[in-house]
């Protein structure tokens, strides 16, 4: 997250033992300047002993910051979340009690003086919540419907008609909340979908949700229903090339999504009609962005691939950097921030990483 000339990142720093597991770990904020790259604040957050294991393409740090004016917002899924200000001091934290089983993955929301959050732990507890910004304390909870498994995704706001939804998509279903009550709105099954890790896309009057696993699909759900619209407000359903993890992308009147496997694909978001596919080589965890009239790529091992939006693929150029990255590329100020297992870069304009 960029804000007042500083890029602001959560980062681990784990204590191992013998047998090479972490036996404590230090969640952290890291501010940046933007300009220079030097460290400017380094804050401790939270210090977990004995934490569990998490998957092996996971962090323990991987939600997004939210900047709201002088203050910070930070979530480490069920180890943490917290406020702080621009200067590092914490003003408040609190703990979530949900079993994250393969570790932290979802983003907060943001909605007035709300912060909105997704627990969807597998095992004991499944629920959305909203914290009061200023204290920290909860000021709705609503518990998801059984049954209920784990899922990663982030929450999203939309306008629909003259009142706000809180999409939140979890395990075999997604739910519209009311954002100020958490009362459900509408929802919408989708069989055996869970470990749900994409964040929904809303557009053309129609909210884009990738189901999850086992055999992924992507779905457009009309968002003006009430009550269960898994039999009437579905508009399409695709199967062919459907992401785990990436989030689909959506500019103008086309879909576009990445497998993580390297299929890229181009459709019609108001029918789903398949208008090209191409494969783009690597592997894939981060969401496509469009910035500045292009769409960039993202892959685990450090290629960009840049595309021009549109009805045939139109391929501009393949970047690289060292390292592998799960990330989604950043932007700001007319430059990309990109994260990989050893370095954060700053990309600009007649830069060279």
């Amino acid at each position: 997250m960029i804000a007042a000339g500083r890029v602001w990142v959560t980062a681990v720093d784990a204590t191992r033992n013998t047998r090479g597991e972490d036996s404590v770990v230090s969640l952290r904020l890291i501010g940046l300047d933007v300009a220079t790259g030097r460290e400017v604040i380094n804050t401790e957050v939270f210090k977990i002993d004995s934490p569990g294991a998490i998957n092996l393409k996971n962090s323990r740090a991987s939600p997004t910051p939210i900047i709201d004016g002088d203050r910070i917002y930070v979530h480490f899924g069920a180890d943490g979340t917290a406020a702080l200000s621009t200067s590092g001091k914490v003003l408040w934290s609190t703990r979530l009690r949900y079993d994250a089983q393969h570790g932290n993955g979802g983003s907060p929301v943001l909605y007035r003086d709300l912060l909105i959050i997704n627990c969807d732990g597998w095992g004991d507890e499944a629920y959305v919540v909203a914290l009061d910004t200023q204290t920290g304390k909860s000021r709705w909870r609503t518990s998801r419907r059984r049954p209920w498994s784990q899922a990663y995704s982030t929450p999203l706001v939309i306008r629909v008609g003259e009142e706000d939804h809180v999409l939140s998509v979890g395990a075999y279903r997604a739910v519209a909340y009311e954002p100020l009550t958490g009362k459900e709105i509408w929802r919408v099954s989708y069989g055996e979908g869970f470990s749900n890790v994409p964040r929904p896309v809303f557009g053309q009057g129609l909210v884009f949700i990738a189901t999850g696993f086992q055999e992924p699909a992507l779905i457009a759900v009309r968002a003006d229903g009430r009550g269960d619209v898994t039999r009437t407000h579905v508009a399409w359903t695709l199967t062919r090339g459907a992401p785990y993890t990436p989030s689909p992308l959506l500019v103008g009147d086309e879909l576009y999504y990445v497998s993580d496997t390297g299929v890229l694909s181009c459709v019609d978001a108001k029918t789903g009609q398949m208008i090209w596919q191409q494969r783009v080589g690597g592997n894939y965890s981060a969401s496509p962005v469009f910035a500045d009239g292009r769409i960039y790529v993202l892959s685990e091992e450090g290629m960009t691939t840049v595309f021009a939006p549109g009805k045939t693929f139109q391929r501009l150029g393949v970047n690289h950097l060292d390292g592998s990255s799960l990330a989604s590329i950043a932007v700001s100020d007319r430059s990309f921030f990109i994260r990989t297992d050893t370095h954060l870069y700053r990309i600009a304009e007649g830069s060279r990483p």
